[in-house]
């Protein structure tokens, strides 16, 4: 509730007019197009962690432990 009180509409608004003015009208499509292609380069990194962490887990499941030294 606290913060859709903050992020409302008259906030958006505001935010995309001083970007406007802060970046200019042209800059603004290539700073949102770096920022969805940053974006799923990130949740691409995640995959790929996710599906190494997975495989490193099954990988040592099934490998024997070592005996304990006595």
């Amino acid at each position: 509730m606290f913060l859709a009180e903050i992020f409302g509409p008259d906030l958006l608004i505001v935010v995309i007019v001083v970007a406007v003015l802060v970046f200019g009208g042209s800059a603004i499509p290539k700073l949102a197009r770096n920022l969805g292609s940053a974006k799923a380069e990130f949740e691409k990194g995640v995959k790929t962690a996710k599906e190494s962490q997975a495989t490193a887990a099954t990988d040592a499941s099934e490998t024997k432990p070592d005996e304990p030294a006595s």
